[in-house]
């Protein structure tokens, strides 16, 4: 719709976009009385924006929420999901019958309209609950948009041209994640992306200004945005409607409109942040209705008119699907090469049999080689190859080793850099600076465009995962597939001390649902954590690797044990023990097996344990093979890392209870008696005492192994568990 249709239909539409503002927000009112429960405010402060966006705006089909070129609309400030819902509802979508949206905070587990918006459901592009998160998921929407484009339009063609619409709040402008994203989308001149700002200077504490007082316009001027203000937000449709096509018409910058509206507006805490998060009250819906002109005996009003007002979004939606598919047809003939490729894209497919380009085993080295680099001879063929690929890295390119050769980087072709490193839209690497946290939270939205139509792969050093967690959990949440490079990832990351020496964290990816943390001990089985990931296509992954340079073990390690979660790396009939290693440390458990053959008679066999959740995933036959659950020989794990979640696997642990130290990685080691030569004994010890006293020696309640087999005179400096 042209500028001046819309203009003829707003003045036509006074009094109907009057009604219908009024119908919205005692409908929403209604909503949340229902169970006296939910967010109403803002939903109702929001209620003109949502008709300048589905009535005018927006580019969409309900029948069909997938459709490849639409709009994508993120609701940032995620707690006002019942505007969404709502106008889901009333344009057509046809899962959101009156009846659904009724089920808002019910007890109902099959209800589509949760607390917040959550991906699943049609209509829904991501998963939004902690504040600013949605900010950084429409900045990799717009991305994803932007890097189509210049893959595959051609003069004539803009297959992909779709905008992203990001709806936030007050709150979400203050969450840092929100900011790291809006300086990368300023720094890449992102103008498909606009973001609405539902101004009412209302948090669940108060007033804004009981915590920030600062020029929003200016810092978003600053950051390379554009800004446009819209003063009265609650009733004036066609001045966000003005405001809204001239952000979507932006030749180089994002947009914020920035809107004025009052929270809760017509209850008695209109303005005030009583409005925020709590039901009216019976009384005050009522006064609501009374004051908006509606029958305040009657519940959950929407006349035929209010529907009429949105009925055309079908047909509108139809047409739009229709004109994109004449549009790629007439493409598959122009250029049939690239609508093939563009057409795997589009359906979510590799452009190419990624399986070719994972190293064959006899092409890994043999020598003692650090698992970064190993990661780098593989996923770098898979980049250069797959066009899936976007791989990024958090400032740290000469540490992670995860430029390919051709290589072009992710940059608004304008830019020129002091460093001479220049890019444009169609490069698929991604620097995301200093941003471990925009870098997580902005691949969900590049994941999400259209699954598997982008692959992103993240790298920072594991210790700064810490910051990018809660990205992460939001993508394990969404069953988003992306690949996590986490190197630097023990103590033998040495000299940077225990601020760079990650202990604790691989328990919380670990225990984190729906991901799978992969700890792999040499180059083949780096190769096999890559394919772990390549096939978990609803699932994140996280692949742990070293500073340092680790033994190789072509004999023994197995990529296809890795699919497998663990496996038995050496074995010995009849076994006395079973010393589990685990990634850079699989070195002290190989070393010990042979000690305490060659010093103390005993045979142990080692079993390497790289992903918890793939071994959790397989048959129950299959783990007591590896595990030897049958056996009295005790399961010991070696690993430089905090022991919790191994007692499902070990009966004992020689691991971390500390913080590192700043060492050189050999020297860390050994401060922390990582020596095979101090290891043997106290395996040995143990080995006796179940002999005297059985397996189930280790399993009374309370024991740990700083009973059994630590040295207990410094706690401070040795962790076991």
């Amino acid at each position: 719709m042209t500028i001046c249709a819309i203009e003829f239909v707003l003045k036509r539409c006074t009094e109907l976009n009057d009604r219908v503002l009024k119908t919205f927000r005692c409908l929403i009112a209604d909503l949340c009385e229902q169970f006296r429960g939910g967010h109403p405010g803002s939903a109702m402060g929001m209620a003109a924006i949502g008709i300048a966006l589905w009535k005018y705006m927006m580019k969409y089909s309900p029948t069909n929420p997938d459709f490849f070129n639409r709009d994508r609309f993120v609701l940032s400030n995620g707690h006002t999901c019942l505007f969404q819902y709502t106008f889901l509802h009333l344009v057509g979508y046809e899962h959101m019958t009156f009846e659904q949206l009724k089920t808002y905070h019910s007890s109902r587990t099959d209800s589509f309209c949760p607390g917040h918006p959550e991906i699943e459901h049609p209509g829904i592009e991501l998963t939004t609950g902690p504040l600013g998160q949605g900010v950084a998921n429409a900045v990799g929407l717009a991305m994803a948009t932007k890097h189509l484009a210049a893959t595959y339009n051609r003069p004539e063609y803009p297959v992909v041209n779709n905008i992203t619409w990001c709806m936030i709040g007050d709150a979400c402008l203050q969450e840092g994640v929100a900011l790291e994203a809006i300086s990368l989308a300023g720094h890449w001149k992102l103008n498909n992306l606009v973001m609405i700002y539902d101004n009412n200077q209302i948090t669940c504490d108060g007033s804004v200004d009981l915590c920030n007082n600062e020029d929003i316009n200016a810092k978003m001027l600053a950051c390379g945005w554009n800004v446009i203000n819209v003063p009265n937000g609650n009733h004036d449709i066609e001045g966000i409607v003005r405001a809204l096509v001239s952000a979507r018409n932006s030749k180089d910058k994002p947009t914020l409109v920035n809107i004025r509206t009052v929270i809760g507006i017509g209850s008695k805490s209109a303005g005030d942040a009583k409005a925020h998060g709590a039901a009216f009250g019976a009384e005050d819906v009522a006064s609501i209705k009374r004051k908006f002109g509606m029958d305040e005996t009657k519940h959950f009003q929407v006349s035929d008119e209010v529907y009429d007002f949105f009925r055309e979004a079908k047909p509108r939606g139809r047409q739009l699907e229709a004109e994109w598919n004449n549009l790629v047809d007439s493409y598959a003939q122009t250029y049939p090469e690239l609508h093939k490729e563009f057409s795997l894209r589009v359906a979510g497919k590799c452009t190419d049999d990624w399986t070719k380009f994972i190293p064959a085993k006899s092409d890994l080295p043999t020598s003692p080689i650090a698992s970064r680099k190993s990661s780098g001879l593989v996923c770098n063929p898979l980049a250069q190859n797959i066009k899936n690929f976007m791989v990024g890295t958090a400032d740290l390119s000469p540490s992670v080793n995860m430029i390919w050769k051709g290589k072009i980087d992710f940059q608004h072709p304008d830019r020129r850099t002091s460093c001479g490193i220049h890019g444009d839209y169609s490069g698929r690497y991604i620097h995301w600076g200093v941003r471990e946290h925009a870098m997580a939270s902005i691949s969900n939205g590049l994941a999400a465009f259209n699954k598997g139509t982008i692959i992103p792969v993240t790298s920072s050093f594991f210790m700064f995962y810490t910051y990018a967690a809660p990205g992460i959990r939001m993508g394990a949440l969404q069953r988003l597939q992306q690949i996590h490079i986490a190197t630097h990832d023990s103590i033998g990351t040495g000299e940077d001390g225990p601020t760079h020496q990650p202990i604790e964290l691989a328990a919380l990816y670990r225990a984190m649902p729906n991901l799978l943390y992969i700890r792999p001990a040499d180059g083949e089985e780096t190769a096999g954590a890559y394919i772990a990931a390549m096939k978990a296509t609803d699932t994140p992954s996280m692949i742990s690797l070293s500073r340092q340079d680790l033994e190789q073990y072509p004999q023994h390690s197995s990529r296809d044990g890795v699919q497998q979660g663990a496996y038995v790396l050496m074995e010995k009939a009849n076994a006395d023990v079973t010393l589990i290693g685990v990634g850079a440390e699989m070195v002290f458990a190989v070393k010990t097996a042979q000690l305490l053959e060659d010093k103390f008679g005993l045979k142990a066999r080692v079993v390497s344990f790289p992903c918890q959740r793939l071994f959790d995933q397989q048959p129950i036959e299959y783990k007591r093979e590896v595990l030897q659950y049958r056996s009295n020989a005790p399961r010991v794990v070696v690993e430089a890392y905090a022991a919790q979640g191994w007692e499902r696997y070990a009966d004992a642990g020689y691991s971390m209870h500390s913080f590192g130290h700043s060492l050189p990685g050999k020297d860390a080691y050994r401060y922390f008696r990582f020596d095979e030569n101090l290891i043997a004994p106290k395996v040995a010890e143990l080995v006796k005492g179940v002999r005297s006293n059985g397996i189930e020696s280790l399993r009374a309640a309370g024991h740990t192994l700083s009973h059994s087999i630590c040295d207990l005179e410094d706690q401070s400096k040795t962790v076991f568990q």
